[in-house]
């Protein structure tokens, strides 16, 4: 595996495949152009044969200069279980304590149970919420009416 920091080029090649990745789901629209021009320096791929197969968009937040936030991760279906989203983790959590971050965000939906288990076991606590989906604690209406959303927060050490 090589890891690299995202460039531009690589937003075809990530955006054709997303929604394949997701099983069929509409994700491509969440992720925009403008994630692989601005934050490039927090962002990363994961490649293997020169075929991308994870990636992280990431950045550190403006408002709370002490906060990152990863605003999207993905693994190909066939490199899931393979360490490579938690690789992918470790790398954002190295470069923004270098930037002075103590705290890392991050946001699923609650039907996304994979994700939530999964940033469960990276040490992501979930925050409490307005109210509950089978049994885990939810922002209600985080993203506009009836997008409920599971927020997590991690304190990097």
């Amino acid at each position: 595996m090589d890891v690299r920091q995202i460039l531009e080029s690589d937003y075809i090649p990530v955006i054709s495949v997303i929604d394949d990745w997701w099983g069929g789901r509409n994700m491509a629209d969440m992720l925009p152009k403008l994630f692989f021009q601005h934050f490039q320096d927090t962002s990363f791929v994961v490649e293997r044969n020169d075929q991308i197969i994870g990636f992280l968009i990431g950045f550190v937040s403006q408002t709370y200069p002490t906060e990152a936030y990863v605003h999207f991760i993905g693994v190909r279906p066939d490199y899931r279980k393979d360490g490579v989203a938690k690789y992918l983790y470790q790398m954002f959590f190295g470069k923004v304590q270098e930037k002075g971050c103590e705290v890392v965000r991050c946001v699923t939906s609650p039907v996304n149970k994979t994700s939530i288990a999964f940033h469960t076991r990276m040490g992501f606590q979930i925050e409490k919420g307005t109210g509950e989906v089978d049994g885990v604690p939810v922002t209600v209406n985080y993203d506009g009416k009836g997008q409920d959303r599971v927020l997590f927060i991690k304190e990097l050490q």
